[in-house]
C-alpha cells in the first residue's frame, strides 16, 4: 500500500503546486507592475490568508468577501474566471477559520459575526496601507454580503463603493421562499422522494430551518439550478471534486478548505445570521451601492434583494439581474459583469442598471 499511497501523494503535489500564476505578456514574460501572490497577514490576532492578483498593482483594490461561512470563492475561479484582474487588484481573502486561514487553535469565542465584521475592516486597513489607497472597493458574496455590508455601513470612509453579489437580506425569509419554490417545483416534476423529504421538514419563520431540511437543501437547490451556479447540478462534482482539481491550493490547503468549512459552521453562526434583517439593521449606506443578482438565485432570494434595494438609502444605487445566473453572477456571466464594473461601478454611475438605476 505504501507505493500507491506515495504515488497518489506525489501526483497531488505535482498537480497542486499551490502557486499563483503570473500575468505574462505575448513573449511569456511577467507583465511589469502586475501582482500575483499568496500571503498570510496577522489580522486581529489570527494569521489570515489571501491571494492578491492584478495586471497593474496601481489599479483600484477590490476586497472580495466570500460566502459560507467558511467557503471561499477563489477555488471556483479555475472553472469560472472573473476576468476582472485588468480593472482591479483583486484580494481573495480567506476569512478567519477558512481554507488558507484555517487553524484549529482559533479561539472559539472569536467566531462571531461581530468579529468577522471587525476582521473585514482590519483587512481593509491592511490593503489601504499597503497599496496606498485611501478607499478601496468592497464586494460581499452571500454570507460575505452579510458581514461586508455592515462593515461598509460602519466605516464608509474606507470604501469607494459596495458591491453585493447574491445580497443577503433576511436569510430565514429567503429560506422560506426557497422552500416553497422547491416544494412546488418538485411536485410539478413528480419527484415524490424529494417532495416527501421537504414535506417532512418544513421551513417556517417561527421554527426556522430544521436540520433534516439543511441536509437535503444543497441537493434540492442544485438539482433545480438555483444553487451556486445555474449550470451546477451537484455540489459533489461542482464544488467538492472541483476543489481537489484546483491548482491554486496545495493538497494541505485543500484539506484545510474542507476542515475550515466544518470548523466555521460549528459555532452557531447560521442560527445567528439567518434571523438578522438587514432592511432594519442597515437602512442606509453613505457610499455607492451595486447589487448583482442571478435570475435563478434562491440561495439568497433575488426578490428579497430587490425589495431591500428599493428601500435602501444611498447616494448612488444600481441593481443588475443576470439572466443566465443563479447564486454567483460575476463568475457565471463574467463579460456582463466586466461591463457593469467598468462602465458603472468604477465611474460611480448606473447607466447599465435595470431601470437605469436610482
Amino acid at each position: 500500500m505504501l507505493v500507491p499511497t506515495l504515488a497518489v501523494t506525489g501526483l497531488l503535489a505535482w498537480w497542486s503546486p499551490g502557486t499563483t500564476e503570473a500575468f505574462l505578456d505575448a513573449d511569456g514574460r511577467t507583465v511589469p507592475g502586475s501582482i500575483s501572490e499568496k500571503r498570510a497577514v496577522p489580522i486581529n490576532g489570527v494569521h489570515q490568508g489571501m491571494v492578491i492578483r492584478g495586471q497593474d498593482a496601481t489599479n483600484p483594490v477590490l476586497l472580495w468577501v466570500h460566502g459560507g461561512p467558511g467557503m471561499p470563492d477563489y477555488p471556483l475561479t479555475q472553472q469560472y474566471p472573473t476576468g476582472l484582474e485588468d480593472l482591479f487588484t483583486i484580494v481573495w481573502w480567506d476569512q478567519r477559520g477558512a481554507a488558507l486561514s484555517y487553524d484549529p487553535r482559533i479561539p472559539p469565542e472569536s467566531m462571531t459575526i461581530e468579529q468577522f465584521i471587525d476582521d473585514t475592516i482590519a483587512v481593509t486597513d491592511y490593503l489601504r496601507g499597503r497599496f496606498e489607497q485611501d478607499r478601496i472597493y468592497l464586494l460581499g458574496h452571500s454570507w460575505g454580503s452579510h458581514i461586508a455590508l455592515q462593515a461598509a455601513a460602519r466605516s464608509p470612509e474606507r470604501y469607494a463603493a459596495y458591491l453585493g453579489m447574491a445580497q443577503m437580506v433576511h436569510q430565514l425569509e429567503s429560506e422560506k421562499i426557497a422552500y416553497d419554490y422547491m416544494l412546488t417545483e418538485y411536485r410539478r416534476r413528480g419527484d415524490t422522494g424529494m417532495v416527501r423529504a421537504l414535506e417532512a421538514s418544513p421551513v417556517t419563520l417561527t421554527e426556522g430551518t430544521p436540520t433534516p431540511y439543511l441536509k437535503v437543501r444543497d441537493t434540492a437547490m442544485h438539482s433545480l439550478g438555483i444553487g451556486t451556479t445555474h449550470d451546477m447540478r451537484s455540489v459533489i462534482s461542482g464544488i467538492f471534486l472541483a476543489s481537489w482539481r484546483f491548482r491554486g491550493y496545495t493538497p494541505k490547503e485543500k484539506l484545510n478548505l474542507w476542515r475550515g468549512r466544518g470548523f466555521s459552521r460549528g459555532f452557531g453562526l447560521w442560527d445567528q445570521f439567518i434571523r438578522t434583517d438587514l432592511r432594519s439593521t442597515v437602512p442606509a449606506l453613505q457610499i455607492p451601492v451595486y447589487f448583482l443578482e442571478g435570475k435563478y438565485d434562491y440561495t439568497c432570494a433575488t426578490s428579497l434583494a430587490r425589495d431591500y434595494f428599493e428601500q435602501l438609502q444611498a447616494p448612488v444605487k444600481g441593481f443588475y439581474v443576470f439572466d443566465d445566473s443563479a447564486h454567483s453572477p460575476l463568475l457565471e456571466e463574467p463579460r456582463k459583469a466586466h461591463r457593469v464594473v467598468e462602465h458603472d461601478v468604477l465611474t460611480g454611475t448606473t447607466a447599465l442598471a435595470d431601470g437605469n438605476g436610482a
